[in-house]
């Protein structure tokens, strides 16, 4: 009997049928499946590595200088590739050692063309290639592991064609590395070639520059980033909007690297088959809508304190970085600049913000938006460093529309020395208290208080007359409206004038409440009720299509000119570049000479 027990306790106990109820009596669940774990998620940055020359995008200079070196056989023995973080340096370090052993059934020299792979690539790109070492000098710093490198530089390589180094961030290297290294780089092996890479390149010896042909990758420019990023979006089944596109490669700030990460955790913003939003995708990044800090500009620009205070309210209240927005008025700042010397074409924005940016550098002054520089710079520096960000970026609001009035230098010396009040500062929303502090700290507020006293105001502003749409232009202008003068000179064709009424004929593209806004403004600014109305057509040219046109007859009136056809025809190649009106000169009448004569 104790035999047969053991024997029942050795067997397995019956297996329990999962098709039966539960011990509390509720029907039996299926087994769910046990999750299998799949291969490791490979980032965008690595999956879309480029793998040909072809694949490089802005670096085009680059690819023809070598093109034509592998071509001609003038192939140097060190290269020294810089420039910023993610635009390929590292990549193109390994395609070089590519291109230098390459070598096929049928090419047997060393070629850009790495279309098909060749017998060496796969070695190469796996890092296991026994020819090519790939070595960060972040971690090799010191003069003895160099002279270790250095000492397997005089063997012959075993597989491939050269015997290949490729040391990234070289500028880590102490002085004694980059000694022991001069003498190779001088004279080095023929079969051993070097590649350096390097995002400080200032941080490289002279000596060893001068051993290396050079090559600077560009920032890759926003519109040529916006077409790669939409491309790999499309490959990887992902909808971005164009805008959220250019908001991506604007804030990679030239480097593909970043704009692939960017796009990475932009992708998992929205559902399978869903559009992110160019919303979304400033959400992410934490910006500010580029139309609503132009708009927040224009406003500083006039001196409008409580709409531009209300602006950056609004911001905020979406989430807006103070310390972002101080430097977008900053990027509008330099691009009204670069607008006021080079056009609107000068900027890479869309037309409609480069116009506005043109349309605030038309009507301000280049020693105005040099003080508004100077004054966001200080002020980009407080917000960052002030314990209430928000507090400290109104404040700066509030100084930048108090001195958006105020006379440069020049102005407020001349203005003295005639005896003439000194104006601005007011800040275009009430006027100046009577008494205070207020206006002095702004900077030439006591010497204004002092001289505008024995000069008697006028009680009120007189109306201004208009007689013409000419005039209806100079209002606008001086009453510093930049959008309203922008969509007036662009879109408005004058068919007919009078006084209280204008009819005209929109241009393509005229915004659809352009009448009801210069109807508003015309009647702020006179005191009376003006018309505006449009039609379909008659009317006469646009501000800008004159502009345009008389521009063109005068560059053809200056070409057909015997004088300078004469300089063209000496200087082949020559062109007109810019044409400048010489100032005035003004010449003094000789004074009258007395009648001598007498009457007889």
């Amino acid at each position: 009997m104790a035999d047969e027990d053991d024997l029942a306790l050795d067997e397995d106990p019956p297996e329990r049928d999962t098709a039966t109820d539960d011990m509390f009596g509720a029907p039996a669940e299926p087994l769910a499946p046990v999750p299998v774990a799949g291969a490791a998620y490979t980032v965008l940055a690595r999956k879309y590595r480029p793998r040909t020359f072809e694949d490089l995008i802005g670096q085009e200079a680059m690819v023809r200088t070598l093109t034509n070196a592998f071509a001609s056989g003038r192939i140097a023995h060190a290269f020294m590739l810089t420039g910023v973080r993610g635009v390929g340096k590292t990549t193109t370090a390994r395609l070089l050692a590519r291109a230098l052993n390459y070598e096929t059934e049928v090419v047997h020299q060393p070629s850009l063309e790495l279309g098909k792979e060749g017998r060496h690539c796969a070695a190469i790109i796996d890092g296991r290639h026994m020819d090519v070492l790939e070595l960060d000098a972040a971690s090799r710093t010191k003069v003895d592991e160099m002279r270790e490198l250095l000492d397997g530089v005089r063997y012959a390589p075993t597989e491939a064609r050269y015997k290949v180094y490729v040391i990234d961030e070289v500028h880590m290297l102490s002085t004694a590395a980059f000694n022991a290294l001069l003498k190779t780089l001088e004279e080095p092996p023929p079969h051993a070639k070097f590649i350096f890479a390097t995002t400080e390149i200032r941080k490289v010896p002279v000596t060893i520059l001068s051993r290396c042909q050079r090559f600077d990758l560009r920032r890759v420019e926003p519109d040529i980033l916006a077409a790669h990023l939409d491309k790999i979006a499309s490959l990887e089944g992902a909808r971005i909007d164009q805008d959220g596109l250019a908001l991506l490669a604007r804030a990679a700030e030239g480097s593909v690297r970043d704009g692939l990460s960017l796009l990475d955790q932009a992708i998992v913003q929205a559902d399978a088959g869903q559009i992110v939003s160019a919303a979304v995708v400033r959400d992410m990044l934490g910006l500010a809508d580029r139309a609503q800090t132009i708009a927040l500009f224009e406003q500083v620009m006039r001196g409008e304190t409580a709409n531009a205070l209300a602006s950056f309210k609004a911001l905020w209240g979406f989430g807006a970085d103070p310390a972002q927005v101080m430097l977008d008025l900053l990027e509008h700042c330099h691009g009204s600049s670069v607008a006021k010397a080079l056009g609107p074409e000068a900027l890479t924005l869309p037309k409609d913000q480069a116009a506005r940016l043109a349309g605030v550098g038309a009507l301000a002054s280049a020693g105005t938006l040099s003080r508004l520089w100077q004054m966001l710079l200080k002020a980009h520096d407080e917000v960052r460093r002030a314990p209430d960000p928000s507090a400290a970026a109104e404040m700066a609001i509030i100084r930048l529309c108090y001195a958006a009035d105020l006379p440069g230098p020049e102005e407020a010396l001349k203005a003295l020395r005639d005896g003439e009040p000194v104006g601005g500062g007011g800040g275009g929303q009430s006027p100046a208290p009577s008494s205070g502090g207020g206006g002095v700290g702004a900077g030439g507020g006591f010497a204004q208080a002092r001289m505008v006293q024995p000069t008697p105001r006028p009680a009120q502003e007189t109306t201004p007359v208009l007689a013409s749409f000419d005039d209806v232009l100079k209002l606008i202008e001086a009453r510093r409206d930049i959008g309203l003068k922008l969509d007036v000179d662009r879109y408005m064709r004058p068919i007919s004038f009078r006084p209280g009424a204008i009819t005209f004929e929109p241009a393509p593209g005229a915004p659809s409440n352009l009448a009801g806004r210069l109807v508003k403004a015309l009647k702020t600014w006179t005191g009376q009720p003006w018309l505006v109305a449009a039609e379909g057509g008659g009317g006469a040219e646009t501000a800008w299509e004159r502009q345009k046109r008389e521009g063109r007859e005068m560059r053809a009136e200056i070409e057909a000119d015997p004088f300078v056809r004469t300089v063209m025809d000496a200087f082949p190649g020559a062109e007109i570049v810019e044409i400048r009106h010489a100032p005035a000169v003004e010449v003094e009448a000789a004074p009258e000479e007395a009648d001598t004569e007498t009457d007889e």
